[in-house]
């Protein structure tokens, strides 16, 4: 026993200092990019792993120069990790627009360049060129909702959810709020409706049942503290059949008749009618203060296609109210999100230019034709760089995501691969894992491709990430 202990001690000495491995040359690059400390502690890591298997197993290799170079290798897969960015490129391939997981939008050219060119500096925030005193942060968003919607003032925070709470928190802090029960809805994430209105501190009155609410419902639900009614747009689900509520322009009747605040959150914020594309018609911002809504809330980042945030739209008085709300820095935005939002509302002063440059509207109007010929070629090009799989293009369906366009699918041409030597969750994973991730769809142990919500470039890191994973298993 003695002497096993003797030789583990012998064995543990070959093992290199930290300092020493430092000044290797194998990773001068690494201290130089990265820095000393984060290389230091990769070293210790890596020292800490090979002294484990030295000691507890038997045959590892003890060769002094064979453990620094098991070490240096270990620091080198570390240091691989640190540098290499978790916010970075994915290949969408599953045929949802708006991936939630996958970061939403795709933000537009142009909003990309205005982030690059006008914010690689100092860069004009909260300033009055003219006065040079302190202004708006959301000044321009709130010209531009202002020209897109008719609203009166604007305003904008982090998210919808955001923008809901701080709403219902300024109009009815403490008091009542009518909702119809159809529309107490689960907005992702396991985040209620009934859960948002008590953290604004609003009191939530349920009208009417969960498939037909009534005028009535409403109207006997007043009492001298209701503050509000709120509509919640069912973005994200859809009630069908024997069902029924009451239209935006009769709730504004109700409240206006009873000195409420009508508050309309429709959801996935449509900018242009999306009936012209064949879609079941979508609430816009426009519409909803054509028809009277005092204050309306929506996202900025599903149907309008730009960076993550919560729209806020309606009479001034209330708009004001909102921005002196002792919630409003906390759920105000930055420079990039607004950079962003600029750019992307800017392309919606003309219609035919939005469709055109917001990546969210192409994808949903790409033609069937045009999807189906990217997937026989993508169907030709494994086909001739693969071997063993079984690869087809099928008929399918792709999805808004996101809660937008609910029970809407869009026809599509998916890829279907399917390999004799490893399984569709295997391989699945192996593309996740890929340097430039792709997320695949999985059905009937298939791996489903769907090109639609494929990028320009993205075709080859696909075939590229396939040939190397189905040729390694080959």
């Amino acid at each position: 026993m003695a002497k096993r202990d003797e030789s583990a001690g012998a064995v543990l000495r070959k093992l290199p200092s930290v300092d020493a491995l430092l000044k290797d040359a194998a990773l001068e690059s690494s201290v130089a990019e990265l820095g000393r400390n984060v290389v230091a502690d990769s070293i210790r890591q890596a020292i800490d792993e090979i002294r484990e298997l030295l000691v507890t197993g038997p045959d590892a290799e003890s060769d002094e120069g064979a453990i620094r170079q098991k070490i240096i290798a270990g620091v080198k897969l570390r240091l691989e990790a640190v540098a290499e960015p978790y916010y970075r490129k994915v290949v969408n391939a599953t045929g949802i627009i708006l991936h939630t997981a996958l970061g939403r939008a795709v933000l537009p050219e142009k909003a990309l360049r205005q982030i690059q060119n006008e914010l690689s500096g100092y860069s004009l925030l909260q300033a009055d060129t003219g006065t040079g005193k302190r202004a708006k942060r959301e000044q321009r968003i709130e010209q531009l909702l202002q020209q897109l919607t008719g609203a009166e003032a604007a305003t904008v925070v982090n998210n919808n959810a955001a923008a809901t709470s701080i709403v219902l928190n300024t109009v009815a802090d403490g008091k009542e709020v009518i909702v119809s029960r159809g529309q107490l809805v689960e907005i992702g994430g396991s985040f209620r409706l009934p859960n948002v209105m008590a953290f604004s501190g609003a009191k939530l009155v349920e009208v009417g049942a969960t498939n037909k609410t009534h005028p009535r419902d409403y109207v006997e639900a007043v009492t001298e503290n209701t503050a509000a009614i709120l509509r919640v747009h069912p973005s994200n689900y859809k009630i069908q059949g024997f069902s029924s509520e009451v239209p935006l322009d009769e709730l504004v009747d109700i409240a206006h008749s009873h000195e409420l605040a009508m508050i309309d959150d429709v959801g996935a914020g449509a900018l242009i009618d999306f009936s012209q594309f064949g879609f079941e018609h979508e609430p816009t911002l426009a519409e909803s203060i054509d028809n009277g809504a005092d204050i309306v809330t929506a996202s900025a980042d599903k149907l309008i296609g730009a960076s993550q945030g919560g729209i806020i739209l309606g009479k001034s008085k209330l708009i004001d109210a909102v921005r002196k709300n002792q919630f409003a820095r906390i759920v105000r935005v930055g420079k990039l999100t607004l950079a962003a939002l600029e750019a992307t509302l800017k392309l919606f002063l003309d219609e035919s230019i939005a469709l055109a440059e917001v990546p969210t509207l192409r994808m949903l109007r790409r033609d069937a034709s045009e999807i189906a010929k990217q997937a026989e070629h993508l169907v030709s090009q494994l086909s001739k760089t693969i071997s063993g799989a079984e690869v087809t293009s099928i008929a399918g369906f792709s999805q808004m995501g996101s809660g937008s366009l609910p029970a809407q699918d869009l026809a599509t041409t998916l890829v279907a691969l399917r390999h004799e030597k490893i399984s569709a969750e295997s391989l699945a994973k192996q593309l996740r894992q890929y340097t430039t991730p792709i997320f695949a769809r999985i059905r009937s142990d298939q791996v489903l491709i769907d090109p639609r919500t494929l990028l320009p470039g993205d075709d080859e890191i696909l075939v590229r990430a396939l040939t190397e994973i189905l040729g390694r298993t080959a």
